[in-house]
């Protein structure tokens, strides 16, 4: 009877992957899957330490987590005993968390149809935005300045800068954002933070004590670390019962980064909190973790706790560790026989299984 009360306590709490099968859109006639039949199981409670070399899944695993992709069936992914992909409250409620990747907004570009102008400039509060030549309708920031400052605040000035900034009469017809741009318009670190609501106020003062951030930064000034403090500390107001983490320390200093795995570890600890961390900073993460999953192309090789590691038992530290699983999984690479044949037909290009973006996508 104890035992299934264990085993129901953790299949209400955990992660649970069962039978994954996925792969990105555009690749079905050049690659198989990214993963198959792939079976994964977090413990509550659980720190767990996702490493693997660049490319080997662990960020489309994070993101398949998360709820960014649909993958399957309800019953494949399923977190806090709910489907990752299909129960977007588990999002919405903040009971499921993710953070990884640069902070940015997803724009590029714009398309302008109508009379042909000379020339053109567009000019905002922080300098050039769009320049354009004769005859022109595709305009790049790219082609002007590759750390454009357009960014979140901006897009709702678009529309009025281009009708009164450009320097020739154009008529707008349709306009179009792509690429990623630095989140970094002029706008405090207080503004943001204060701005989030249903917060409670120690949490709140706690993370900004403990991310050292000052509520005057202005977010186009600070350096990318202090942006990731921000960005960090927006993402942990709420109170999380699983969090994903992906690569989310790179920006931070030593201090900050010990601090912050400390205050994951009293999470953990207090309230059960379940944490998924993939990085390949593996500095006194030796003591942190509790588990440890190793991805290799896709495929899940190790997968245990991290005092059941054979080789931390006669090595130093967790770095020299996965260090030498990745040098022989370089060399394995190497020794692959080299396939030309990238127009075979792939078994899985029917199947539903393929990668499907949600509105989860974008949260």
């Amino acid at each position: 009877m104890a035992i299934e009360k264990q085993q129901e306590n953790e299949n209400s709490g955990g992660i649970q992957v069962q039978g994954m099968q996925f792969s990105y859109d555009g690749l079905q006639q050049q690659q198989p899957p990214l993963f198959v039949d792939f079976n994964l199981h977090v413990s509550p409670g659980s720190r767990c330490l996702l490493v693997g070399a660049n490319g080997s899944g662990k960020t489309t695993l994070l993101k398949i987590l998360a709820g960014k992709h649909m993958v399957g069936g309800r019953d494949v992914v399923r977190v806090l005993n709910c489907s990752a992909f299909h129960d977007t409250q588990l999002v919405c409620s903040g009971d499921l968390a993710y953070l990884g990747g640069s902070w940015s907004k997803n724009v590029g570009c714009a398309i302008l149809q109508g009379s042909p102008c000379r020339r053109y400039t567009m000019i905002n509060a922080w300098g050039v935005l769009f320049l354009g030549c004769e005859g022109s309708n595709y305009v790049s920031p790219y082609q002007v300045q590759r750390q454009s400052p357009l960014n979140q605040l901006t897009i709702s000035l678009l529309w009025r800068e281009l009708l009164t900034r450009i320097s020739y009469h154009y008529l707008l017809v349709n306009v179009t954002f792509e690429g990623d741009i630095p989140l970094q318009g002029d706008f405090s670190a207080e503004h943001m933070i204060f701005g989030v609501e249903g917060v409670d106020p120690d949490r709140r003062d706690k993370l900004i004590d403990l991310l050292d951030i000052d509520l005057q930064w202005r977010m186009h000034k600070v350096s990318d670390g202090q942006r990731r403090r921000v960005q960090i500390c927006l993402g942990l107001l709420h109170p999380y019962k699983v969090l994903l983490l992906d690569e989310v320390t790179v920006d931070l200093d030593v201090v900050t980064r010990m601090d912050l795995l400390e205050f994951f570890k009293e999470e953990c600890e207090q309230r059960e909190a379940t944490i998924v961390y993939a990085t390949h900073i593996f500095d006194g993460l030796e003591t942190w973790a509790t588990h440890l999953a190793y991805i290799q192309e896709g495929e899940l090789r190790r997968a245990e706790k991290i005092s059941d590691v054979n080789e931390l038992k006669s090595s130093t530290n967790l770095l020299s560790v996965v260090e030498s699983w990745l040098r022989v999984e370089i060399k394995l690479e190497k020794k692959k026989p080299v396939n030309n044949n990238t127009s075979q037909a792939n078994p899985f290009a029917s199947s539903p299984f393929f990668s499907s973006r949600h509105m989860a996508y974008y949260r």
